[in-house]
């Protein structure tokens, strides 16, 4: 008996020494050297089916047809409805009906608040005298008309101003193409007008639009060069023809005349320069002011607008820097003030009215009649 256990407990520990030895790594069984896998599809290996899991194993529940929908309604219940029932009912329509009266009633005043509350087109585009007052456009139409002409360079060439320098000096690397505003472009170009017309400060335009005071700044510095750029290379001047087709009846006895000029003075802030102040301050205006030429067709279209230059700068100075006489031929003529002395560098005739004399004629200059003598005899 004692030998049969003796052989058994040899057993088991060589079976377990056979296991120790094929699990030396963490508990894992690993392949012996030189094993290769012998069990493949070709040679009739299959693998056992999945147990069925209890779902699967379970038939399938019957499915019934759901009854239509008016059988439902006929497995409802039956309600009794009396006169009373109707008329509450009744009751119940109207007062939802009022109340929605009343909602969209507050829906259109709270519009109304909303449009009051901020400044826009919308606000004054039913008046034409607001239009003018804060835009100097005659009309919406015009403002519209004027709008449509720029509106597609608007969205495509417009360089918007990131931040106002206030040093001079300053880095240049301050724009960005297409970053929108709170505002929609026709409102920024309505705050832009009201900055020139009117002359708000940009707090007042900011506390309007509901917009902060340095955005407002930024606004105004990307019109000014926008508009500067597209409207700076149209070209203004009317020809010959088009002038003498348009010449009014109190032109008649002038019938040559192609461009009335004068300078005007326009204020501007003060420079904090000494040297500049004394060059842009007029004593006419006793203030800091910038002067540029303009000329306007006989019948009242501007036809010339030269850069600005400081007050100090004479109209004669003004008018050969212009570039204006390169515009004008022999047979032209211009009209001008008694203190717009250009008769030597005018290529054509000057004409002149006698504001100080009895004689309501216009002179005719005799420096450019005798130079138009003088080509004649040629």
């Amino acid at each position: 008996m004692s030998k049969r256990v003796q052989k058994k407990r040899v057993t088991v520990e060589k079976a377990r020494k056979v296991i120790e030895e094929d699990n030396d790594h963490h508990g894992l069984r690993l392949l012996k050297k030189g094993a290769v896998p012998v069990l493949f599809a070709w040679n009739g290996y299959t693998q056992p089916k999945s147990r069925l899991s209890v779902w699967e194993r379970r038939p399938p529940p019957l499915q019934t047809d759901s009854p239509p929908a008016d059988v439902i309604d006929n497995m409802d219940r039956d309600y009794c409805v009396t006169a009373t029932t109707g008329a509450m009912a009744s009751e119940l329509l109207d007062d939802v009906e009022t109340l929605q009266r009343r909602i969209r009633e507050l829906e259109a005043q709270t519009e109304k608040l909303h449009l009051q509350s901020r400044f826009g087109l919308q606000r004054i585009a039913g008046s034409d005298h607001q239009i003018h007052f804060f835009t100097r456009f005659a009309s919406y139409r015009h403002f519209q008309y004027f709008w449509r002409l720029i509106e597609p360079a608007v969205t495509t060439k417009m360089v918007r101003i990131t931040s106002v320098r206030s040093n001079p000096g300053a880095s240049s690397d301050t724009t960005v193409h297409h970053t929108h505003t709170k505002l929609p472009p026709i409102d920024e170009f309505l705050l832009f007008l009201m900055y020139l017309s009117v002359g708000l400060y940009p707090q007042d335009l900011a506390e309007r639009f509901g917009i902060h005071r340095t955005t407002v700044s930024r606004i105004i510095a990307t019109w000014t060069n926008f508009l500067y750029e597209l409207l700076g290379k149209k070209h203004m001047w009317l020809p010959q023809e088009v002038v003498q087709a348009h010449l009014p009846p109190e032109f008649a006895a002038f019938p040559d005349t192609q461009v009335v000029l004068d300078c005007t003075e326009i204020y501007c802030q003060t420079p904090s320069d000494l040297l500049l102040q004394s060059e842009v301050y007029s004593t006419y205006k006793t203030h800091s002011t910038l002067k540029a030429m303009i000329g306007i067709a006989p019948h009242g279209a501007i036809t010339f607008i030269s850069a600005l230059y400081a007050c100090s700068t004479s109209d004669r100075e003004i008018f050969k820097q212009s570039g204006i006489a390169t515009l004008l031929k022999p047979d032209m003529a211009i009209m001008v003030d008694k203190g717009f002395l250009v008769d030597n560098l005018a290529p054509c005739k000057v004409y002149r009215p006698a504001f100080l004399s009895k004689n309501s004629q216009m002179s005719f200059c005799k420096g450019c009649a005798s130079a138009s003598q003088r080509e004649q005899a040629v």
